[in-house]
């Protein structure tokens, strides 16, 4: 019974001092375990307090945009004879009928100043016999065209109006990659309509626009590369900022079946704006050049040329007395800037000396033997001066009517002959109720051949046609690059 009663005592007094324990020792930690519930929930180090899901806000500059983009809408028209196929047809068996073909385009044009002048795509209105602009409150005029550049795929028209609303130019310097952008054009015939997308690169070159040394053409090509939705006509409509500016003129598209894929490309407004006010000054573009020749920097170059660094475009060659030479730039230096804009590829290059003009003086920085070297460079024009120089004009001489014909006719300027790719011909203007007429040739037909026979001046005409007995075959070109061929009897 004793025992019985101590083994009692003795657990008794264990189970006490246990609880004395847990109260005294353990009291606080339990409390602080508690409290784990009422934390604050567990958060990223990089995460914001405050998460926003707000999608961005693109009305305002939809609505400071919308009125000042254009529908262009292009008229090309071409005659022709079905004996085109065959040109002794008509010359044995007699006339044939006339045909005639309209061909007609659409694009998009954005305004650019109140008195009314547009800058689209040269592809735009290139070779159109006819050119209307059709404006968002649906207001429509007859444009004409002030020039355009195949270069960079530019044109400027003008129409006669006032007080238009218009787009203020932006800096595509400054736009960078992963930025918003609205594309705003007339895609498929759907007038005003807006996409959105973001800048997804800058400085590309898709090699899109003809290169033809033969005739001075040397492509400039630097796009900025965007995804907002572009289809065709859309070309000539404006890329424009958050803001409600333009930064860029809307170009091609990415694309094996002709629609949208997922990339579109734009012109930069800074090349923009410098060759729509030398359209407008001179007619022509005043285009500078730095004389070198340039590759592009990879890592086999830059093992081949013992190069630290990938950045920048190597100099390859150098023009004769050229703008790079006479400035102290020599084979092998690589550059990397133009007036303190970083240029890492020729495309960047093109772009940054597009922006000037013959005689502007530039910062180009560069590298020599690892050592960074500033040196002012005076830029040229083609001609390897810094001259002004202005769009030819066609002599205007007084046409020589030829009387049996019908028709009066008058010399054509180099350009023109070298535009058409042709080395000799002759003009039809003042055209009247003859014998051209009557075949089907149309007023600025030139004649190129009488019976085979070249013709490189009127009185050559004249010659081939005087006491002329039997028919006659004249072969030649139109102004839009279509050749023909016409007989008749004399």
């Amino acid at each position: 019974m004793k025992k019985l009663l101590s083994t009692l005592l003795i657990a008794s007094i264990g189970g006490g001092s246990a609880l004395y324990i847990q109260q005294k020792f353990f009291k606080e930690e339990n409390f602080a375990a508690n409290q784990i519930h009422y934390t604050a929930p567990v958060r990223y180090t990089s995460a914001s307090n405050s998460i926003s899901t707000a999608a961005p806000d693109f009305t305002g500059a939809a609505e400071t945009s919308i009125n000042t983009v254009v529908h262009v809408t292009t008229q090309t028209e071409e005659k022709y004879n079905q004996m085109n196929y065959d040109p002794f047809h008509q010359f044995f068996y007699g006339s044939q009928p006339q045909q005639q073909r309209i061909q007609q385009g659409s694009g998009s044009g954005v305004i650019i100043a109140k008195d009314g002048y547009i800058v689209t795509n040269n592809h735009v209105v290139a070779d159109a016999d006819k050119i209307e602009v059709i404006l968002n409150d649906k207001r429509t005029y007859t444009a004409e065209l002030i020039g355009t550049d195949p270069q960079t795929d530019l044109a400027l028209l003008k129409i006669k109006e006032k007080d238009l609303p218009f787009l203020p130019y932006g800096n595509s310097d400054n736009v960078k990659v992963g930025e918003w952008c609205l594309a705003i054009g007339n895609p498929f015939n759907l007038t005003s309509t807006i996409t959105a997308g973001i800048i997804s690169a800058k400085g590309r070159n898709i090699n899109i626009l003809e290169n033809d040394p033969a005739h001075g053409v040397f492509p400039i090509e630097s796009f900025i590369q965007t995804d907002a939705a572009v289809n065709p006509g859309n070309s000539g409509g404006a890329l424009v900022s958050t803001n409600g500016d333009l930064i860029g003129i809307n170009s091609a598209i990415a694309s094996q079946n002709g629609a949208y894929i997922g990339y579109s490309f734009a012109i930069p407004v800074n090349i923009v704006k410098k060759v729509v006010a030398d359209l407008a000054e001179f007619g022509t573009v005043q285009r500078a050049f730095i004389g070198v020749s340039i590759r592009d920097i990879d890592a086999k170059l830059a093992e081949e040329k013992s190069l630290k660094d990938l950045k920048g475009i190597y100099v390859n060659g150098l023009t004769e007395n050229g703008s790079a030479e006479k400035a102290g730039i020599v084979l092998g230096d690589v550059i990397t800037k133009i007036e303190g804009f970083d240029v890492n590829n020729a495309a960047a290059l093109q772009e940054q000396v597009s922006k000037y003009r013959p005689g502007d003086k530039v910062s180009v920085t560069l590298i020599r033997d690892n050592k960074e070297i500033d040196l002012p460079v005076v830029l040229k024009n083609k001609d390897g001066n810094v001259s002004v120089i202005k769009k030819e004009k066609t002599e205007v001489k007084e046409a020589t009517v030829i009387a049996s014909l019908g028709a009066g006719f008058e010399a054509i300027s180099k350009s023109d002959m070298k535009k058409l790719n042709i080395q000799n011909g002759v003009r039809v203007v003042d055209m009247q109720n003859g014998k051209l007429f009557a075949a089907g040739i149309k007023e600025g037909f030139i004649i190129t051949s009488i019976d085979k026979k070249a013709i490189s001046t009127v009185e050559e005409i004249a010659a081939a046609v005087k006491n002329k007995q039997g028919g006659i075959l004249i072969e030649g070109i139109y102004p839009n690059g279509m050749h023909a061929y016409y007989g008749f009897g004399m």
